[in-house]
């Protein structure tokens, strides 16, 4: 993603301290990779469709109680579904990772899909990761191994809200979200019967512009302790994330394709949730690099490469993301283990941004690997 440079390397690791406005935090994403099926869809004018400023209610939102080591977390999560007499097969949506990650980016997809007469009755949960969203925030050490735990546990659990799935599911993750769900396919932690990879991203802001070496991991050390902070670190948090102009730009510069999506009504929405209790501490994680689920382009690839032949794989790139985040997704057109390959209007939030170009893509993958098989 596009941030400004907070950091300075020097010969000792100090941080220094931005003194204008920030951009929240997305990634770009980094990899190589080869389908079986490449195109570009053609079937709508994607210029006309878009987000509006409402988006569907759900058919049931509910909280789960995550357990954490000693501690219970309330997770929020929705249903959407359709009417209708045949038992559903279910599909898990999993936000993209950010500061202002939320459920409500996948909802009109949901809506679009669950509401489609095909032969398979299609059941959509999304769900809010800890530390993000509507769920609760709590101050723990957040890394790529604690949300590939809560993934895990929210798919398998034996009386959780998709504990009918089994051998059922099929999950639909953006960025971050998708490369964590992959992480645990390939430990086989979990059994999707395919999964579909929305804009793809491994690595974090600040190391994908500054890199990994030891000097640097001393820096965003130090950011990241600081963000945590009671008193400075809610003055830092406000400064880079929490302000409504710095959203704003965010979204006009990368992550939204076409500015004009991005209303007030949008922004403000987006703003409420950097001020929810306990809304810095996973971007703090996140931006420093602690959730990403690799380290390296190669390690990428093989996660995906351990799925050919198991798991049917839809990578969604876009047409407008960042040069970065533009170039892994192209990258990923010849990976091993990636089924299918499409690219759709849209920058690092297509499904929200362009949600019935998304749907119609998503569907198309459903109907190629299930309709065949009710």
């Amino acid at each position: 993603m596009a941030i400004s440079a907070a950091f300075f390397t020097s010969s000792s690791p100090s941080l220094t301290l931005p003194c204008k406005t920030h951009k929240p935090f997305y990634s770009h994403n980094v990899c190589y990779l080869k389908p079986l099926t490449v195109r570009a869809s053609t079937t709508l004018d994607y210029s006309k469709v878009s987000l509006g400023d409402k988006t569907p209610n759900p058919s049931k939102t509910s909280n789960w109680q995550w357990k954490f080591k000693d501690n219970y977390v309330n997770i929020y999560f929705e249903e959407h579904v359709r009417e209708s007499s045949d038992p559903p097969k279910n599909i898990l949506m999993m936000p993209t990772i950010s500061d202002v990650s939320t459920v409500e980016e996948w909802r009109s997809v949901a809506r679009d899909i669950v509401q489609r007469a095909g032969e398979v009755n299609w059941r959509a949960t999304i769900v809010d990761w800890p530390g993000l969203g509507y769920s609760d925030r709590p101050k723990i050490d957040y890394n790529a191994d604690v949300l590939e735990k809560f993934l895990v546990d929210f798919i398998n659990a034996p009386n959780g809200p998709i504990s009918d799935s089994e051998n059922n599911l099929v999950v639909f993750g953006g960025g971050h979200a998708a490369t964590i769900t992959v992480r645990a396919a390939k430990k086989g932690l979990v059994k999707p019967m395919a999964i579909a990879a929305v804009a793809p991203t491994w690595s974090g802001p600040l190391p994908i512009v500054f890199g990994r070496d030891s000097s640097m991991e001393t820096r965003y050390g130090l950011l990241r302790g600081t963000l945590r902070t009671p008193a400075v670190g809610w003055m830092m948090y406000n400064m880079l994330v929490s302000n409504e102009k710095a959203i704003e730009s965010q979204y006009k510069s990368h992550v939204y394709a076409n500015p004009d999506n991005v209303t007030p009504g949008f922004i403000e929405s987006r703003y409420a949730l950097t001020k929810r209790k306990g809304a810095r501490y996973l971007p703090a994680a996140f931006l420093t690099g602690l959730l990403d689920p690799v380290q390296s382009r190669e390690e990428f690839l093989e996660l995906f490469a351990n799925l050919e032949g198991k798991t049917p794989m839809l990578v969604v790139s876009t047409e407008g993301s960042p040069k970065r985040s533009k170039a892994e997704m192209e990258a990923l057109k010849g990976a091993k283990g990636v089924s299918k390959f499409v690219e759709v209007p849209g920058a690092l939030l297509p499904q929200e941004e362009y949600p019935t170009m998304v749907a119609e893509e998503l569907y198309q993958f459903l109907q190629e690997n299930f309709e065949s098989k009710v």
